[in-house]
């Protein structure tokens, strides 16, 4: 088990990273050139540890899950929508400009930004809910990546942001990855020199948490009518 110690130093190091991190105007999606015909369309939305700081695009894990989708024959497109140091309003403000992608499946990763600075977890979630909501309305099914602090925040802060993602989960009857970064926070050989954002060995291991909560949207998609199905059917 590691240390409250690690954890402390992790935070503080995701702290001046993700917040350090360069923020731009508006994300510009991967295009694919080639004309290939899709099932549907999974947006992945969140910070710089969706957008992929510091790794090549084809490490970043939208596009390993785009990879590993089609690997087994699953013909869905997969559009990084991150934005590095981006906090949960960031999110909240952009999601009209996300529904422009018309995803079909939204994976939020967000709010770990928030944290890091202290912000009431009550707006968090305020900002997270309104965000579900827009998605929801607009006929898109949400996988919510959860995230964690530590205790160096002081346990009721940590207990709080903890709550967060599962009372939005059940609140919305959301599918949720209970943590987007387990079995990679905190192991150095998984991570950059900094200590924090995800290697390319880091984000197969983020894909592979990732994966079947995404095939578990799929199947839903399917179920409720959504995409005619999951592996091929009707395309766009």
């Amino acid at each position: 088990m590691r240390t409250v110690l690690q954890y402390t130093v992790l935070v503080v190091a995701l702290g001046l990273l993700l917040c350090g991190c360069r923020r731009r105007d508006e994300p510009v999606p991967t295009v694919k050139r080639e004309q290939t015909a899709f099932a549907g369309t999974i947006v992945a939305v969140g910070d710089s540890l969706t957008a992929g700081y510091g790794v090549k695009e084809t490490d970043a894990y939208p596009a390993q899950l785009e990879n590993r989708l089609r690997a087994e024959g699953y013909r869905w497109r997969v559009v990084n929508a991150g934005i590095s140091s981006e906090t949960s309003s960031g999110t909240r403000s952009r999601i009209t400009w996300i529904l422009k992608l018309k995803p079909d499946i939204v994976i939020l990763e967000t709010g770990a930004n928030d944290g890091l600075r202290g912000i009431d977890p009550q707006v968090t979630q305020k900002n997270i809910e309104e965000t579900v909501r827009i998605l929801k309305e607009n006929q898109v099914t949400v996988i919510l990546a959860g995230m964690r602090m530590v205790t160096n925040l002081g346990r009721d802060y940590t207990a709080a942001f903890a709550a967060i993602y599962p009372t939005v989960a059940r609140k919305f009857n959301l599918i949720m990855i209970p943590f987007f970064l387990q079995g990679v926070a905190g192991e150095p050989a998984l991570n950059q020199g900094d200590g924090i954002h995800p290697g390319a060995e880091g984000y197969r291991i983020v894909t592979e948490t990732v994966y079947p909560y995404v095939l578990q949207a799929l199947k839903m998609k399917n179920e409720v009518g959504g995409v005619v199905s999951e592996k091929g059917g009707k395309v766009r």
